[in-house]
């Protein structure tokens, strides 16, 4: 606590009176203070999205020939925010099957909407992601917002093929 120390001057009569404050007391309740706000403080968690991937195996056959190009829709996500999709396999696929869409309104929830209603078999239906190394994070995350909206579950995330790389850098250059 405060304490008054008196203290006399040895060549005059006056005494000189010092006050020291003891902060004990004070420190102890900055500490209250502070545990009592942790305590009760909620933490907020970071919002992440479960992206379970499998292992790859070896002996899968390729996702074309399980499938089959009807009963997909890839889309090959690019540079400059541009979206290319297609349902064509390695002998089929040219420019002109090549299509561009980009994220504005609910067009590539359209796109996904309109290729399922066309599959020979709706419940093999998968949706193909192939983002590209110009692609940016955002892009990845608006086509998958795209199918939770389109309401489709069964997707899966690849890397670009060649023959679909060579296709792509023909409409990009």
């Amino acid at each position: 606590m405060a304490e008054v120390i008196a203290q006399e001057k040895q060549g005059g009569k006056q005494k000189k009176k010092l006050i020291r404050v003891d902060m004990t007391p004070m420190v102890d309740l900055g500490f209250l203070l502070i545990t009592f706000f942790m305590f009760t403080t909620n933490f907020t968690k970071p919002n992440v999205m479960d992206l379970g991937l499998p292992a790859k195996d070896p002996n899968t056959r390729p996702i074309e020939t399980v499938i089959g190009d009807k009963n997909q829709i890839t889309f090959i996500l690019g540079k400059d925010n541009r979206v290319f999709y297609h349902q064509s396999n390695a002998n089929d696929l040219n420019t002109s099957n090549l299509k561009e869409t980009d994220f504005s309104g609910i067009k590539v929830s359209k796109i996904i909407s309109e290729a399922y209603k066309n599959a020979p078999k709706p419940e093999n239906f998968t949706v193909i992601i192939k983002p590209t190394d110009e692609a940016n994070y955002k892009n990845f995350v608006d086509m998958l917002d795209n199918l939770a909206i389109a309401k489709k579950e069964r997707y899966g995330v690849t890397d670009i093929k060649p023959w679909e790389t060579k296709v792509y850098k023909e409409l990009t250059q």
